[in-house]
C-alpha cells in the first residue's frame, strides 16, 4: 500500500519502560502499536460500505495451529486483550476517492463511500489510514488493507447467522460454549454435518456461469473473533462472504462473548437488505437464541425480499416457540424449514425450486 504522508516510526520513540512493555507484549504475540483492521465490506451502484476496528493493542496472527487445551486458551486470550482506539481519525479510500471519519468510543468505524460510477461484480481492495492527531494532521500512524464485495446481480443471496447455525457452539450453554471456545481452535472445531455441502449449493444455485450468489454472515460474536471465523470458515470451504459481527469485548467481558443485544443483529441484516433493495434473500440461522423472532421481524418489515427461511434444530426447549413464530413467518407467504439435520435443509431447497438437484 502506498501514502504520500510520512509514518510514525514508534521504535525510536520508546522509553526503557515502553521497550519492556513492548518486548513483553511481543512475548505475549500482542502488538502495542496503533493498528487499523479492516473487515471485509461491500457495496452497490451508488456506494461502499467500508468498516473496521483501531486498537492501540490488537493480538498478533496465529501462524500455527496445535492440539494443546493451553495454547489454545491462551490464543483465545489473546484475542479479548485488544485495547480500542477511540475516536480515532481514520482516512478510507477506494482508489482516488477519499473521505475522512471518527471511529467510535470501541475504535469501530463505518463509512459509506460514494462512487462516481458503479464498479464491476466481484472483490475490490480499499485502504484506511489512521490520521495523527498530535504530531502534524496529515502524519500516518498505521495503515490497514481490505476488499469490499460487489454482489453478482443473481436471483437470491444469503444471510447466514454462524454460531450453532454451522459452527456447533452450544450457545445455549455458557460452560459450554466457553469449554469448546477455549480449548479448540478454528482448525479443530466443527461444522454441522452436511452444512458445507447445503451451504456451497446456495451459493452455486441458479447463479448462471461465472458468477456465486452472494453470502453475509451476520453474527452476535463480537469483532474480537473475526480471524477465528474467517479461518475457520475458509478451513472448511464455507462460501466466501461478508461477515458483520458485534461491538468489540474487553478481557473483563470474556465470560459474556456471543450474549450481545440482538437487536443490533437486526439492525445489520436491515443495512444489507436497504442496500441491495431489488434483491431477494435466503436467511439461515437455528433456535438458541433469537434467530427467529429477529427472522419474523426482517420479514414483517422487508416482506418482498425474503425468499425463505431455515433454522436449526438445535435447543429442544425452544422447539414450541420456535414453530409458533415460523408459523407467523410462513403465514406471512415466505416458505420456512425447520430441521434438524443439513440433508433436510438441502431437500427443502431442491423441493422448493431454490436450488436444482
Amino acid at each position: 500500500m502506498t501514502t504520500e504522508q510520512p509514518t510514525f516510526s514508534y521504535n525510536k520513540n520508546r522509553s526503557l519502560k515502553g521497550s519492556i512493555r513492548h518486548y513483553f507484549f511481543k512475548w505475549l504475540r500482542l502488538s502495542d502499536k496503533p493498528t487499523v483492521k479492516l473487515y471485509r465490506g461491500f457495496g452497490n451502484g451508488n456506494e461502499l460500505t467500508i468498516h473496521g476496528s483501531v486498537m492501540r493493542r490488537t493480538a498478533l496472527p496465529r501462524k500455527n495451529y496445535r492440539h494443546n487445551v493451553w495454547v489454545n486458551l491462551l490464543a483465545v486470550i489473546r484475542l479479548f486483550m485488544v485495547r480500542p482506539y477511540p475516536k480515532a481519525i481514520v482516512r478510507v479510500r477506494y482508489g482516488q476517492v477519499t473521505a475522512v471519519t471518527n471511529a467510535d468510543d470501541d475504535g469501530y468505524f463505518r463509512f459509506s463511500l460514494p462512487l462516481d460510477r458503479p464498479l464491476p461484480p466481484g472483490w475490490h481492495p480499499v485502504e484506511a489510514h489512521l490520521l495523527s492527531e498530535t504530531i502534524t494532521p496529515q502524519t500516518v500512524l498505521a495503515n490497514g488493507a481490505g476488499h469490499v464485495m460487489i454482489p453478482h446481480p443473481t436471483s437470491v443471496a444469503c444471510i447466514s447467522d454462524i454460531d450453532d447455525t454451522f459452527l456447533i457452539s452450544h450457545s445455549s450453554t455458557l460452560l459450554k460454549r466457553m469449554q469448546v471456545l477455549l480449548t479448540r481452535n478454528a482448525h479443530s472445531r466443527k461444522p454441522f454435518e452436511g452444512v458445507v455441502a447445503h451451504y456451497q449449493l446456495l451459493a452455486e444455485a441458479n447463479s448462471g456461469p461465472d458468477q456465486t450468489n452472494a453470502f453475509f454472515y451476520v453474527s452476535s460474536s463480537e469483532w474480537n473473533l473475526y480471524d477465528y471465523i474467517l479461518d475457520f470458515s475458509e478451513k472448511n470451504a464455507l462460501p466466501d462472504g461478508v461477515y458483520l459481527l458485534s461491538q468489540l469485548k474487553q478481557f473483563k467481558d470474556l465470560l459474556k462473548t456471543g450474549q450481545n443485544k440482538h437487536k443490533t443483529k437486526f439492525t445489520r441484516i436491515v443495512r444489507i437488505l436497504e442496500a441491495f433493495p431489488a434483491q431477494k434473500f435466503v436467511l439461515l440461522g437455528d433456535d438458541t437464541q433469537e434467530d427467529p423472532t429477529i427472522y419474523a421481524s426482517v420479514v414483517e418489515h422487508f416482506p418482498n425480499q425474503i425468499r425463505s427461511v431455515y433454522i436449526r434444530q438445535v435447543n429442544p426447549d425452544n422447539q414450541v416457540a420456535t414453530r409458533a413464530t415460523l408459523s407467523r413467518i410462513e403465514a406471512a407467504g415466505v416458505p420456512c424449514c425447520y430441521f434438524a439435520h443439513s440433508a433436510e435443509a438441502r431437500q427443502h431447497s431442491i423441493e422448493s425450486g431454490l436450488v436444482a438437484s
